[in-house]
């Protein structure tokens, strides 16, 4: 085999509606992002912001509305099926769920050589098996698992399964869509440390999304803040939690459990009001119904998502 090309990925006016009754959902609306070589870019908010449906869009699991995914200078979205074959070697995913991910009635030779088999890698079983324990090493899977089911294993090794048929056709893009929040803490930490190394090793590039700020800080370069289908801040990730500009980001950052004894609610930016209705957004800031510094500038037209500071975008007329 040769040099792997290792893709570089920027996100252009990327949008994706979906019809439903009463009109149409913005799922994502308008996002633009890039993603380095090497580092890993967080997306954060809460559930239904969009953040996976993102995720799948960047994949091309999902065709979008409009706007364009470009793969080292070039949009996926234009290419046919045989040139997705080809693209789909170099973008991968690790699901949530390790479970419902994983075939049940295969054991895990099966469901990691399943990626291999279909594209081809091997010449013959013996370079399969070979090629199959190596991944296993690589990421920490025993190798006495080789004829398990998922059923047989714990959350922690099933993952570790499904990291490793993300990495079988040595990918240089992963989007890890919420990796770790069906595992236990302790396990948490232990996947958490197991992409890093790989990230390293490999010079992987992670798309990784999740609602928990604990965890993206520990593994993000930058992290993109994204509420009901827009992108409201976007910097690296110190940045972000040393001076968070956008109302809502703070509510987030303010609402992670200190570890200290303090009275419930103290020093909390709660939330006001509820999410407002994703079907047909009337223009204008998104968070305004449930934010304190609302004004009538926030209504009317989008913000847009301007640098305010060096390297730190935010899309508030607060800033």
């Amino acid at each position: 085999m040769g040099e792997v090309l290792r893709p570089q990925i920027k996100i252009a006016g990327l949008k994706k509606y979906f019809k439903v009754n009463g009109g149409l959902l913005h799922a994502v609306d308008g996002i633009d992002l890039e993603i380095g070589e090497g580092r890993t870019l967080g997306v954060v908010g809460e559930s239904g912001c969009g953040k996976s449906t993102l995720g799948r869009l960047v994949l091309r699991l999902l065709e979008p509305t409009a706007g364009q995914v470009l793969l080292n200078g070039e949009n996926i979205f234009d290419y046919d099926k045989k040139q997705m074959r080809r693209v789909r070697q170099q973008m991968q995913i690790i699901f949530q769920d390790p479970f419902s991910s994983l075939n049940p009635r295969l054991p895990v030779f099966d469901l990691i050589a399943e990626p291999l088999v279909m594209n081809r890698v091997c010449r013959n079983r013996e370079e399969l098996t070979e090629k199959i324990r190596g991944l296993m090493e690589m990421v920490g899977l025993a190798e006495r698992y080789i004829n398990a089911y998922p059923h047989e294993m714990d959350g922690g090794r099933r993952q570790r399964v499904g990291i490793a048929r993300a990495l079988a056709l040595n990918p240089g893009f992963i989007v890890c869509d919420e990796p770790v929040s069906a595992l236990d803490v302790s396990i948490q930490a232990q996947i958490l440390n197991l992409l890093m190394d790989l990230q390293q090793e490999l010079n992987l590039m992670y798309m990784f999304i999740t609602h928990d700020l604990s965890v993206v800080k520990h593994i993000s370069d930058e992290i993109a803040v994204m509420y009901l289908g827009q992108c409201v801040e976007h910097c690296p990730s110190d940045e972000l939690f040393e001076n968070p500009l956008h109302p809502y980001t703070k509510s987030l950052l303010s609402a992670i459990p200190a570890p200290k004894l303090t009275p419930v609610g103290e020093g909390a930016a709660l939330i006001r009001g509820e999410v407002s209705d994703p079907i047909d957004p009337k223009p204008g800031c998104r968070f305004a119904p449930r934010c304190d510094l609302c004004t009538g500038d926030c209504e009317g037209a989008d913000i847009p998502l301007l640098e305010r500071t060096p390297g730190h975008f935010a899309a508030c007329v607060r800033q």
